[in-house]
């Protein structure tokens, strides 16, 4: 059953990936993601359902479009892989549960908006509302620790945006202080504070590299960093913290 379950989780991810795709293309143009159907990017063709099916579709094409022959992006198959392979870990390692399943949902909206925050230097606002309502409604599922959660939400946010206002925007974004403030009601104090730290150190070791290897600019897209921290903190949050304590506390 548990490995079932892991088949199945894997499967919604890879289908909720395909969306993904959509938001990621559509949002930064202030495009519709509900109203407008999917067509070829090079031709303007209206796709098929069959033309849809994720990683499937793009496999039997040969990457490519199936009227006008273009290349499709290799965008569209990884995202649906890797959001579900982001599922099957969560699942893995927290077992199936209400946590978990806001846990994936999360994790979709932080692979999204990593990957347009690396592009624009921007997060769009619902990707923070949609992590906030699922903050609220873990909240809600265990009221007997609303304390974490509400703490959760001042943590970091609050000291990012106190260092917003010192350095006049220069040194954090709003969206990142909105999206630590959301993702703090979802896994609460201890944690968002952890993801801080864990976003700090690889923002600063993986965007010095790319520095040197790329010519990146100094200034760096940080969403894609704290959101890897987010994520590894809904993981194995709460085993770090309690081996930082164990080891260098007592």
């Amino acid at each position: 059953m548990n490995t079932f379950l892991i088949i199945i989780t894997i499967i919604y991810g890879i289908i909720i990936g395909s969306f993904l795709n959509v938001c990621i293309y559509r949002i930064p143009k202030n495009e519709s993601i509900v109203t407008d159907r999917s067509h070829c990017m090079a031709c303007g063709h209206k796709l098929k359902w069959y033309d849809l099916v994720p990683l499937v579709s793009y496999l039997t094409l040969g990457g490519k479009c199936r009227y006008c022959k273009t290349k499709i992006s290799k965008q569209y198959p990884v995202i649906e892989f890797a959001n579900g392979v982001l599922y099957g870990i969560l699942v893995v390692v927290n077992g199936f549960n209400i946590s978990t399943i806001l846990f994936c949902l999360c994790s979709s909206a932080l692979l999204a908006l990593s990957v347009i925050d690396w592009r624009t230097f921007e997060i769009p606002i619902a990707f923070n509302i949609f992590i906030g309502i699922l903050g609220i409604i873990r909240l809600l599922t265990d009221l007997g620790h609303w304390y974490v959660y509400i703490i959760g939400f001042f943590a970091v946010s609050g000291f990012l945006y106190l260092l917003f206002l010192i350095t006049k925007g220069r040194g954090i974004g709003g969206g990142d202080i909105k999206l630590m403030a959301a993702a703090g009601l979802l896994i609460g104090w201890k944690n968002i504070i952890l993801a801080l730290g864990i976003g700090c150190v690889l923002g600063s070791i993986i965007h010095i590299i790319l520095m040197k290897v790329q010519n990146k600019e100094r200034v760096l897209a940080f969403g894609p960093y704290l959101s890897l921290g987010i994520y590894i903190a809904m993981l194995y949050g709460n085993q770090i913290i309690e081996w930082y304590i164990n080891t260098f506390i007592y």
